[in-house]
């Protein structure tokens, strides 16, 4: 058995390292210190340039990471169906880092092979500059970007950035309007609720527009605009009770997708921006008037044999009946001297308070900014009443020609017109501007002219139509121009229970063989009204009506 070690025994003894092994130790420590100084400086160097490849290249100018994240959520606008009108798409932009670039001649030729369009001498002038970085083209398409890569230029480089895309086209381009190449809106609604877009918070702006409305109006236009060779076109569909607009087209219109193409022409909104004289389209609000304030009723008529003569002006009929006329008569064959004598009855006072009611005295209250002022008479004299009671000496929008009838029609009440879907539940603003039976009244007036008046091509198969025809000669240098028309249809359908009021506007149309070379509203814009109706109907659940016996000679034959 093994008995207690000693001291001595327990413990070992320590050893000491000297001479030439001390020395290989100390080497080899300093070595592995060494390289792990070389690894963390590795190490900070690559996270240096991580933090400039994610932080500061998407920042490349100062402010910009700011704006391209809040652009890129921009949010949509749809239609009322929740159709896509305008979003967003993830695109690339091309910069380049001047002093990184090895040979300039050759990467100037590099780029232009494939972005032929960029000016070559501001392309050069770019590249030769002592910049970190310089923009040399926004929101490249994929194969455009794939091309450049290709090129294997050092020095040029890509930034993700929002591209604001139109789905549509074409498609009501004068209400969505577009934006710059930083996402900030320059006209339509994207101007008016730039700061609501720009936002971002998922929710999208949801207009009246029904697309399949503006399809069939945007057809419908351009084949009636090309029909009758006109210099341009607007056209509208209105609903009487809400006052959403369903449908807004301008001609010529312009690809929001291709801003730098279109011209200043193209981008003008005809129907909200461009005043005109509507001519006798106007009629509508002077009988409405003489109704409502009672200087004339139904049975009551006006001797229209003779033209009016007021210094230099004198008022005639295109096509006079030279004899006694009723009232509804004076409105179906849309005799001037018959208004003419109504207004002088009603009076200028009285006129010009009833069409402020109509909103036809100021700028209409719209959701876009491309919006006319109307042009009235001044001083208002005696002449002035006469001629704006056929739409002479007065210029109006469309818009507030359609915004005016469908008060007129609805049993009175003007609604303010509107490119914002109503909501269920949501509250809208009412005004009495006539009384239930002058709307009556007037209904019976804008259906006998599309019955047996001036505007019988208007009338759609299964529906029953009221309107009234407009056709006015252009102002020019020193008077009239006989030769340049504003001829216009306003049409409301059904016309026993008005829903919808369509207007159409052509500008300068030329008659043709069809028309017997007539270029009157009746003979140009009814149509197109006509198949507008018959289109839309169905699309908005309007029931046919059996047009035989016809309410509108029974109501008419009470009057």
């Amino acid at each position: 058995m093994d008995g207690p070690r000693s001291r001595h025994e327990m413990v070992e003894p320590s050893v000491r390292i000297e001479g030439a092994a001390k020395r290989s130790i100390e080497i080899g420590r300093a070595r592995l210190v060494a390289v792990g100084a070389v690894f963390a400086l590795c190490f900070v160097i690559l996270a240096g340039r991580l933090v400039d490849l994610t932080l500061i290249r998407q920042s490349p100018e100062p402010g910009s990471r700011g704006a391209v994240t809040a652009s890129l959520s921009r949010g949509d606008i749809v239609d009322r169906n929740g159709v896509l009108l305008a979003t967003n798409l993830r695109t690339a932009s091309l910069f380049a880092n001047p002093r990184k670039i090895l040979d300039t001649g050759r990467a100037a030729a590099g780029v232009l092979r494939v972005l032929p369009n960029l000016d070559p001498e501001a392309l050069r002038a770019k590249l030769s500059t002592g910049r970190h970085f310089v923009w040399l083209k926004r929101n490249l398409s994929p194969r455009q970007q794939d091309a450049i890569n290709r090129l294997g230029i050092p020095g040029l480089g890509f930034v993700e950035e929002p591209k604001r895309v139109y789905p549509q086209g074409k498609l009501a381009s004068h209400v969505i309007g577009y934006t710059d190449v930083d996402n900030k809106g320059l006209a339509g609604v994207e101007k008016t609720f730039d700061a609501r877009l720009a936002r971002g918070d998922g929710e999208p702006v949801t207009l009246s527009l029904d697309v399949r409305v503006q399809h069939v109006l945007a057809q419908e236009l351009q084949r009636g605009s090309d029909e009758f060779l006109t210099i341009g076109a607007a056209g509208l569909v209105l609903d009487v009770w809400t006052g959403e607009v369903l449908g807004m087209v301008s001609l010529p219109d312009f690809d929001p997708n291709q801003i730098p193409q279109s011209t200043p022409e193209q981008r003008f909104n005809r129907a909200t921006l461009g005043v005109y004289e509507m001519g006798s389209t106007f009629k509508v609000f002077t009988l409405a008037a003489a109704l409502q304030t009672g200087t004339v009723r139904m049975q009551d008529g006006y001797d229209v044999s003779k033209p009016i003569r007021v210094g230099r002006f004198v008022i005639r009929d295109d096509h006079g009946k030279n004899r006694w006329l009723s009232v509804p008569e004076i409105f179906i064959y849309s005799s001037n001297i018959g208004a003419a004598k109504m207004a002088l009855d009603i009076g200028a006072e009285r006129q010009r308070e009833f069409l402020g009611r109509l909103g036809l005295l100021q700028a209409p209250d719209i959701e876009l900014p491309e919006v006319g002022a109307p042009i009235l008479p001044s001083p208002w004299r005696e002449i002035s009443t006469m001629t704006v009671a056929f739409g002479h000496g007065i210029a109006v929008s469309p818009l507030q020609m359609a915004s005016g009838v469908a008060a007129l029609v609805n049993g009175g009440s003007k609604t303010r017109p509107t490119l914002v879907r109503y909501q269920p539940g949501d509250d809208i603003e009412r005004s009495q501007v006539v009384s239930p039976r002058v709307s009556a009244q007037m209904r019976r007036l804008l259906g006998l002219v599309v019955e047996r008046g001036t505007g019988t091509k208007a009338a759609a198969p299964g529906y029953l139509v009221g309107g009234k025809t407009g056709t006015a000669e252009k102002p020019g240098a020193g008077g009239y121009r006989g030769n340049a028309l504003i001829s216009s249809f306003i049409g409301v359908f059904p016309i026993t229970k008005p829903r919808y009021v369509v207007l159409i506007m052509l500008d300068e149309p030329k008659g043709n063989k069809s028309t017997f070379n007539f270029a009157s509203g009746g003979w140009t814009a009814a149509p197109i009204v006509s198949r507008i109706i018959s289109r839309i109907g169905p699309l908005l659940g309007v029931q046919p009506e059996d047009p035989s016996p016809s309410p509108i000679r029974k109501a008419a034959a009470t009057q």
